[in-house]
């Protein structure tokens, strides 16, 4: 996507998250505690293949209230830390809860397809549920590619997989169906939008998330730009339809009147089924089906690829 429909996009994302940023935390229970951080190694880890390892330099794209970063420098997994995000709101949140968690964070308000670091100035380039935000993915993911060193490490996680959010949309449909049903079974009445910026935000919605993913049409993102060892890898699938009927659910009834049992029965179920798809079903199942992709993929390394154009001469010399 280029020209005026490429900033229509960038308009709507600014405009949607600034004004979501003050609630966006407590939306979608984002926490930065030692389960926080479990929680965001373990998704790198899926990326990876492998546990990660310390990173040195980091850049998370699209960092928003600073989910990822914030967490892994809690816990002394990142050396150093740069955010980037396009929407101020967003980056003003993540700052102020790095201040009241006493961390040192670097910030830039910018678009991923125009980063404004120099070149080869990363270890890591990461971020969470962004991805499909971006207009220009050719262009973003160049730019990844440009601000990370030789050999160094890209980790995207928490995109929508086009079929499993297709197959998302079952649940969501059945929730609305019995919402009014639900509602009077736990004593919750309708949903009222209390104010008119509530509502402009839930109206701008539907208009922000411009892309799911195949697991092809990301490694062909990747390899284009010119990376290497790509993988992909799926995640969630019958948590994702657990959440997704209650989430809907909830959304329908006036926040204060769910009942905390309920919302109790909600984050134990969905913890349940996220780790029986983790352990049973993500190891085996194609990705494409899961409602979340994530991909990891590295530049290539400059030492590495001499050392293979000097092993054929050595072999030679030998004989």
């Amino acid at each position: 996507m280029r020209g005026a429909e490429a900033q229509r996009i960038k308009d709507v994302n600014v405009a949607y998250h600034d004004g979501a940023a003050t609630d966006y935390d407590s939306k979608w229970n984002i926490q930065f505690d030692d389960h926080a951080h479990r929680m965001v190694v373990e998704k790198l880890t899926k990326a990876l293949g492998r546990r990660p390892a310390r990173f040195g330099r980091t850049l998370e794209i699209g960092a928003g209230t600073g989910y990822f970063t914030l967490n892994l420098l809690r816990a002394g997994s990142v050396e150093e830390a740069v955010v980037a995000d396009i929407s101020p709101g967003m980056l003003a949140s993540l700052a102020a809860s790095a201040e009241q968690l006493g961390l040192e964070v670097e910030s830039a308000c910018c678009e991923a397809a125009e980063l404004p670091f120099p070149d080869q100035s990363f270890d890591v380039v990461m971020g969470h549920a962004v991805l499909h935000h971006l207009p220009d993915l050719d262009a973003a993911f160049r730019e990844f590619g440009r601000v990370l060193r030789p050999g160094g490490q890209m980790i995207f996680a928490g995109e929508p997989s086009r079929y499993g959010d297709r197959i998302a949309h079952v649940p969501k449909r059945a929730a609305l169906t019995i919402a009014p049903a639900w509602r009077s079974l736990v004593g919750a009445g309708p949903r009222v939008n209390g104010h008119a910026a509530e509502a402009e935000v839930k109206d701008l919605e539907p208009f922000v998330d411009v892309h799911s993913f195949t697991p092809a049409e990301l490694d062909r993102l990747a390899t284009g730009a010119g990376f290497e060892s790509v993988r992909i890898a799926g995640e969630e699938l019958t948590c994702s339809w657990f959440g997704w009927l209650n989430r809907t659910l909830e959304a329908t009834a006036e926040p204060d009147e769910v009942p905390l049992g309920w919302s109790r029965y909600a984050y134990t179920g969905y913890m349940v089924l996220r780790a029986l798809d983790h352990r049973l079903l993500e190891p085996y199942l194609p990705p494409a089906i899961f409602y979340n992709l994530m991909i990891s993929a590295r530049t290539p390394d400059e030492t590495a690829a001499g050392a293979v154009e000097q092993q054929p001469l050595q072999s030679a010399a030998a004989r």
